[in-house]
């Protein structure tokens, strides 16, 4: 008999691996003090670059998490991968005994997965000939590994996934990790994104598309979301990996307990492979998702961690989506929205995961993070979008968050504040 039961399902570790910080406190902190982690690419050579400013991830050494032997076979994605989610299994409290092996998943996907190794090997190859290809070129590039490899670490041996819908991947993660412990396919899952973008050729491809901005002598204002000037998106780096446990188990071991998913909506654009379209269409059917899922009315939303990438059409589009679904409450005051893109860069396909994230931190501290860099807000783009500094919001209890990508893929998520009942 079909189980028609669906199971409530808590947040209880947080595992965060960013240009803004590499541990979850300073992380937040840096978000709520409103400070910008873009800079001036170090990574690769830039000269020869339109783009030349970027969000990396700074103090980041893989043998603080994992064997340095093993670091060397694995992508700097999957690296990312693995250190949030050590971070966020030992934030959760978790053991080798908490979960049974076959009831342990994991769904932590990214957009591009290995790109540097792929770039790497190809002018290995070419330099020295196709026998010096690396036998590690195929697990260091497969946008999977990063779910295999924490599977493996952790004995995992549930559902494993490795979702890719570009920048709505972190969200889809998440939202995929939901839906089977609701399911009851899992009681604990890891779920989140990882992304290592900033190589020669992705940087050069996405400034070619005219994605990027160009504010290359002032890096730290050049992500400004909803703001008359934003002339494209930062890219950035790094991963959020989020442990996803039915509820009932995590209150017998006494977990801490960030918050509760409660709704989780998707959709397809079907318009563009980059563009989205000027009504927000496809946003809008998300957000209806997820909150026909959570079972909500639209007043009930007090905060939408924006996507807010910082480019022109997609800014706009995801207000006119806003306005459209959350109708006078969106003009009300009492719906706060905000991109944290504009300190953090856009981190791809770990976007979705650290918004949540953030979301949830929002939640747990009733404060509303900024918007920073909004000095001259776009006319059309007419929301409170929180400039500037962190707002106090008492009686805070249900966020939103929506992730949207390149080949017209939408998710949003609703969280709900954790109230012992």
């Amino acid at each position: 008999m079909a189980n028609t039961h669906k199971r409530r399902v808590v947040i209880t570790g947080i595992g965060v691996i960013t240009p803004s910080g590499v541990k979850l406190e300073p992380f937040w902190q840096s978000l709520l003090a409103g400070k910008s982690a873009i800079g001036p690419m170090t990574l690769i050579d830039t000269s020869e670059q339109i783009c030349k400013i970027a969000g990396e991830v700074k103090d980041f050494h893989p043998e603080n998490y994992m064997d340095k032997k093993d670091a060397r076979r694995m992508d700097r994605y999957t690296q990312f991968a693995m250190a949030a989610a050590r971070d966020a299994y030992t934030d959760s409290g978790l053991t080798s005994e908490s979960v049974a092996p076959e009831r342990f998943g994991v769904v932590v996907g990214s957009a591009a997965g290995g790109i540097g190794t792929i770039e790497t090997q190809l002018r290995e190859v070419i330099a020295k000939g196709y026998r010096r290809c690396s036998p590690f070129l195929v697990p260091m590039m497969i946008c999977d590994m990063g779910a295999g490899r924490i599977s493996i670490e952790y004995n995992a041996k549930g559902p494993n996934m490795a979702v890719v819908t570009a920048c709505a991947t972190g969200a889809h993660s998440l939202g995929d990790a939901f839906r089977i412990i609701q399911n009851d396919e899992a009681d604990v899952v890891f779920a989140g994104g990882a992304e290592a973008p900033i190589t020669p050729i992705s940087v050069s491809g996405f400034a070619a598309a005219r994605a990027l901005s160009l504010r290359n002598d002032d890096p730290q204002h050049a992500s400004r979301p909803f703001e008359t000037g934003r002339d494209g998106f930062v890219m950035a780096e790094g991963a959020c990996v989020l442990i996803l446990e039915e509820l009932q188990r995590s209150i017998d071991r006494g977990a801490k307990i960030y918050g509760e998913i409660i709704g989780y909506g998707r959709s397809a654009d079907a318009h563009d492979i980059v563009s989205p379209p000027s009504d927000g269409s496809g946003a809008v059917f998300a957000m209806k998702a997820a909150l026909r899922d959570a079972g909500l009315s639209p007043e009930e939303i007090s905060y939408i961690n924006a996507h807010g990438t910082s480019t022109p059409l997609g800014d706009l589009a995801e207000t006119n989506a806003i306005k459209h679904v959350f109708k006078d409450h969106a003009k009300s005051g009492k719906l706060l929205v905000s991109s944290t893109k504009s300190m953090t860069g856009h981190l791809l396909g770990a976007s979705g995961s650290t918004e949540a994230a953030v979301s949830l931190l929002a939640l747990r501290d009733q404060l509303i993070p900024p918007t920073i860099n909004l000095e001259n807000q776009d006319p059309a783009c007419d929301l409170d979008y929180v400039p500037h500094t962190p707002r106090k919001v008492s009686g805070f209890k249900v966020a939103m968050s929506n992730s949207f990508g390149f080949g017209g893929h939408n998710a949003s998520l609703i969280f709900r504040a954790w109230e012992q009942n």
